[in-house]
């Protein structure tokens, strides 16, 4: 009983960092403070000092990837707020309505779409436009936020810019396409489960949504300029990280996604010009805006602090045998994905391990089968986490209750890791 006690206190130990953070948010402490108080947590109960866990946490703030995606959410802020506070959302919706008849599709398209631009927090850049196309729907905000949130992220299992899948095959040194060539009804799986969850008649709505139809225009040439800085933000961020990535190896990707989404900014700017000055000086002072910045602050302060405390090693130390190959593969890419809540650091934190005990077992041949397993436990782990950024970013712009919104995410998520058990078999 005392052993099973001492290889279970890891996991223990990372359960309370983790309730103390879901109590700050259930008691509207704030969720940046409430994340960072459970990194303050998390780091004294393995033994980090608390001028250890200030020395983490100001170098959390230095790293390259902070500054990027900081940059990257404040810019996707500021397009998103100029085509709302234009019109231009609206018009763009209006000249797509002749051919998004149903409505069902008009809810999830935009967040489709956003989910093609690998881009850290950009199911705040689909939500504006999820609110402007359902404006006239009998749809609750909880039902808009968790359409966005679902919605968005259809892709991530397959769509090779996304860093999870490009860290994947890196560090398990395969092609590319070995890896999404199988992992790609990952994706189908989302939409299926998204419809059944979300979407199909008696879950949202009995029948009909639209209260009032909106103007059934069709015309290409108003959808192409409406859609104009969106089309420059996506097809910019795809064509300039392809660039980089193909000629400038040495080029962090995601200068790719800052330029395309300043030209975007740029673009919808030009095209209404009565915005001005003024609208940025508006936005750049907005509470919600730095609000949004200080939780992520400290999604990374946390997550150095979890790599400074060896949380991870700590719990990997403690599993042997098939215990540790289980913890490896399915266990620990859950829960890193659950607390991080981003893809990056449960395939960072926990792939090398995965992989090393692979090789140490003599089991290289499985190595993508595991690697499924891995992917899919680790983003249902993302998906299913109160504190991955998109799902609080949406929840924040909506105004909906956090809790009352996660429940709803519960149930497709294990229908997708059993998914993910089945091709995972499947492979093997």
């Amino acid at each position: 009983m005392e052993s099973l006690l001492i290889k279970l206190m890891p996991f223990l130990k990372v359960l309370l960092a983790f309730v103390i953070m879901l109590a700050g948010m259930r008691f509207k402490v704030g969720l940046g403070l409430s994340i960072l108080v459970g990194g303050l947590v998390m780091g004294l109960v393995f033994g980090l000092g608390v001028m250890e866990w200030a020395q983490a946490g100001i170098m959390a703030l230095t790293q390259e990837k902070f500054l990027f995606l900081a940059a990257i959410v404040g810019l996707i802020l500021i397009l998103s707020d100029a085509m709302e506070r234009s019109g231009q959302s609206k018009r763009l919706m209006e000249s797509l309505s002749g051919y998004l008849t149903n409505p069902r599709l008009r809810l999830i398209f935009f967040p489709a779409l956003i989910g093609l631009l690998p881009m850290p927090g950009g199911a705040v850049f689909s939500a504006p436009m999820v609110k402007t196309v359902s404006e006239d729907m009998r749809v609750t905000n909880s039902d808009r936020a968790v359409i966005n949130y679902w919605f968005r992220h259809i892709w991530e299992l397959f769509w090779p810019l996304y860093p999870g899948i490009i860290l994947t095959v890196a560090l398990a040194d395969i092609p590319i396409i070995d890896l999404i060539g199988k992992t790609w009804p990952g994706s189908l799986v989302m939409l299926a489960a998204g419809w059944f969850f979300f979407l199909r008649p008696g879950v949202l709505g009995a029948g009909e949504l639209m209260i009032a139809p909106l103007p059934a225009t069709r015309s290409k040439s108003a959808a192409f300029k409406e859609g104009l800085p969106l089309f420059v933000a996506i097809g910019g961020a795809i064509g300039l990280e392809t660039f980089i990535a193909t000629s400038m190896p040495s080029v962090a990707f995601e200068w790719g996604v800052v330029v395309a989404l300043a030209l975007g900014v740029t673009c919808v700017m030009v095209q209404n010009t009565q915005l001005g000055l003024r609208f940025l000086r508006d936005v750049l002072t907005k509470k919600s805006l730095w609000s949004m910045v200080f939780v992520i602050v400290a999604i990374f302060i946390f997550k150095d602090i979890m790599h400074a405390a060896g949380v991870v090693d700590e719990m990997a130390r403690v599993a042997g045998g098939s215990a540790a190959l289980f913890a490896a593969a399915v266990f620990l890419p859950f829960l890193v994905g659950m607390v991080a809540g981003i893809n990056v650091a449960f395939v960072g934190a926990t792939f090398p391990l995965l992989l090393g005990l692979l090789n140490t077992l003599g089991m290289q041949d499985q190595t993508i089968p595991y690697l499924i397993l891995a992917t899919f436990a680790g983003f249902t782990g993302v998906m299913i986490s109160p504190i991955h950024i998109c799902f609080i970013l949406t929840c924040e712009f909506f105004g909906c209750d956090l809790a009352r919104t996660w429940r709803k995410l519960v149930a497709p998520c294990v229908v997708f890791f059993l998914s993910g058990v089945g091709l995972f078999y499947f492979w093997l």
